[in-house]
C-alpha cells in the first residue's frame, strides 16, 4: 500500500509557529513519526510539503494511479482553494483531511473547508497524532474497498 502525505503552507514551521496552537513537534519530527508508523504497518509513505497552491495541486495530480491514499493538511488553503478540491476530485484517490488544531473551535473562516467535500474523513484537533490516525483510516478504507485481509 502506498500513501502520500501532502502538507500545505506553514506546516514546515511546526514547532516554531504558534506552539500554543500547533505544539512543539517540529516538521522533521512529524515526518519521522509518520514514516516510522507507516513502516510498522508495512505502508510505503511519501511526505511532502509546499507553501504554494499550484505545487500542492501538482502533488495531488501526481498521485493518479501511483498511490492508494492521500493524507492532506492543506493549511490555510483548506478554506480558500477550489483548485485543491478539484485536483482531489480529479484523481479519485481516497483522501483524509487532517488539521493539527481543532479548526471548528477557532476563527469563523477556519470552519469552512472546501477540501472536506473530496475526503472520506476529516481529523481535526488531534495534534500531530491525527496524521497517524489518517494513515490507519486510509489503510482500513483501501483494504475494505479491495476486500483485503487486515
Amino acid at each position: 500500500m502506498r500513501i502520500r502525505v501532502i502538507n500545505g503552507p506553514n506546516i514546515n514551521m511546526l514547532g516554531i509557529r504558534e506552539p500554543d496552537v500547533y505544539g512543539r513537534t517540529t516538521y522533521n519530527d512529524l515526518e519521522d513519526m509518520i514514516k516510522d508508523h507507516a513502516q510498522k504497518n508495512e505502508i510505503q509513505v511519501e511526505v511532502m510539503q509546499s507553501n504554494h497552491e499550484g505545487d500542492l495541486v501538482d502533488m495531488i495530480q501526481d498521485c493518479y494511479k501511483k498511490v492508494d491514499g492521500i493524507v492532506i493538511n492543506p493549511g490555510a488553503y483548506t478554506h480558500t482553494s477550489i483548485a485543491i478540491l478539484d485536483a482531489l476530485k480529479a484523481v479519485s484517490v481516497p483522501a483524509v483531511e487532517v488539521h493539527i488544531s481543532n479548526v471548528d473551535e477557532r476563527e469563523d473562516f477556519r470552519q469552512i473547508s472546501y477540501i472536506r467535500k473530496a475526503c472520506v474523513r476529516t481529523i481535526s484537533g488531534h495534534g500531530v497524532n491525527g496524521y497517524l490516525e489518517a494513515v490507519d483510516i486510509l489503510k482500513n478504507y483501501v483494504e475494505d474497498a479491495h476486500g483485503m485481509d487486515k
